[in-house]
């Protein structure tokens, strides 16, 4: 994937300097968008593949301290970077002019100081950045998954309840929507426990495997709406039977 990717950037740079753009518009689309899009995604590969490369040999817990060494670095490029993803994440457009068009320096603006050693006709201040939020959410997503791996072999390997009499008898979308519901809301030591803990516990009590629950997340928190349905489908039932019982 990196190396054919990597032809496909190429390929895109030739492109650009035969066809150029029509106006400023399409030149902040391309870098803004378009370019961003193919980058990203060499990015992320490139990363997974010196992840694995650099993966240590051990226990479950050298490997888990790992991929969360990993996890926390992304974290440490969003904060050196807040004020450039809020502008992103917000559909700003005031700033494009210098963020996403070449020959825009603005020195005031933080610029990067890759851009003096890139090809100024196929970058610019900020497109490299954009690409890298990108493969950073993907990344998140990729890292979560291993962890959730590791977490099932060190807790479910030899170990899973096949005579547990209580299980889970609705939805797994159900149950992770609770999970991050208890997490939301810090009320597990203090809001100390990471997700991972709950949901494993969660897995426990209620004897099911929710699976690739960061991806389901995502799909939750992308609902138009209803994002928490389930929840209120709890507090509905209980009023329900708070009523039906005062009646009685």
């Amino acid at each position: 994937m990196v190396e054919f990717l990597q032809i496909r950037i190429h390929a895109l740079k030739n492109k650009l300097h035969e066809s150029g753009f029509k106006n400023e518009q399409e030149e902040i689309c391309f870098f803004k968008e378009m370019k961003p899009q193919v980058l990203s995604k060499l990015l992320y590969f490139n990363k997974i593949y010196t992840i694995e490369l650099k993966r240590p040999n051990g226990s479950n817990l050298i490997q888990k301290n790992y991929y969360e060494h990993e996890l926390n670095s992304l974290t440490f490029f969003f904060n050196r970077n807040l004020d450039f993803y809020q502008y992103y994440r917000s559909n700003a457009m005031h700033l494009d002019d210098y963020y996403f068009r070449r020959g825009k320096p603005n020195i005031r603006l933080g610029v990067d100081s890759s851009l003096f050693i890139n090809d100024t006709t196929f970058s610019t201040c900020y497109d490299y950045k954009v690409a890298k939020i990108l493969s950073n959410e993907m990344l998140r997503i990729y890292l979560n998954k291993k962890l959730q791996q590791i977490d099932k072999l060190s807790e479910y390997s030899g170990n899973k309840q096949t005579n547990q009499k209580n299980k889970w008898t609705t939805t797994k979308v159900a149950a992770i929507e609770l999970g991050y519901a208890i997490y939301a809301a810090k009320v597990i030591d203090n809001g100390n426990a990471d997700i991972r803990e709950i949901m494993t516990a969660l897995q426990n009590v209620l004897g099911i495997d929710l699976g690739d629950y960061y991806r389901t997340y995502i799909a939750i928190k992308s609902r138009k709406k209803d994002r928490t349905a389930f929840l209120k489908y709890l507090a509905d039932c209980l009023e329900k039977r708070m009523d039906e019982e005062f009646e009685t």
